[in-house]
């Protein structure tokens, strides 16, 4: 699951958003896999809340992301940031990709070098979910969630996978520096997934726009 771009909206200077709305203050919070599982049923109510779209859909969307979060949170280096205004807002996690290779299973056509070789020595980072909670969105929140996940990675390289589909979603991370380096193909299931890179070294200290919507987990 990745957090999807939505539509433009009115900005307040240079890459940001009116955060006039917030009433409360927002503290962000690193956690490893052991306390990411502690708040299983918290993050999977918030996943519910923020993905349903057809009735009776939240007992089996809720379900697959409990399956898939425990895959993800044993998978070495697995870290989660979470944000509370009191209450759970927000969440975005991820792992370092395993220098076998794995991760990009499915890839089509050659790996770009540059990736592979970044792959072999492990340098890295994939960005697994990002949910928010719908009240917060338009804020910037999924943005500061997935920054604070790079922050203190030692990764040159960041990684996410988007539903082909999503086509806001692709435009809304190369809007924000990600590159977009092909398509890949991951059963089972007809889904389609790009892939999306972003070279940490050429981040800037400026606040990119919000990514809006969550979309399902890979």
């Amino acid at each position: 699951m990745t957090a999807l771009p939505g539509p433009g909206r009115p900005r307040t200077g240079p890459g940001r958003l009116p955060l006039a709305t917030r009433t409360s203050p927002l503290g962000l919070r690193r956690l490893n896999r052991w306390q990411a599982e502690g708040l299983r049923e918290d993050l999977a109510d918030l996943y519910a809340e923020s993905c349903a779209t057809t009735p009776g859909w939240e007992h089996s969307g809720r379900k697959d992301f409990l399956r898939r979060l425990t895959h993800d949170t044993w998978r070495p280096g697995f870290t989660m940031v979470t944000a509370q205004a009191p209450r759970l807002v927000g969440y975005a996690f991820g792992f370092p990709v395993a220098r076998d290779g794995s991760w990009w299973t499915g890839f089509r056509g050659p790996l770009p070098q540059h990736i592979a070789q970044l792959t072999t020595s492990g340098q890295v980072f994939a960005i697994s979910g990002t949910v928010v909670r719908p009240s917060e969105r338009y804020h910037g929140l999924a943005d500061r969630l997935q920054e604070r996940l790079l922050a203190d990675r030692r990764a040159l390289l960041g990684a996410t996978l988007v539903d082909r589909t999503h086509r806001a979603a692709c435009a809304g991370f190369r809007s924000r520096g990600w590159h977009d380096i092909g398509l890949l193909y991951r059963p089972p299931g007809p889904t389609v997934l790009r892939a999306l890179v972003l070279p940490l070294a050429e981040r800037t200290t400026a606040e990119p726009g919000d990514l809006a919507h969550p979309a399902r987990i890979q």
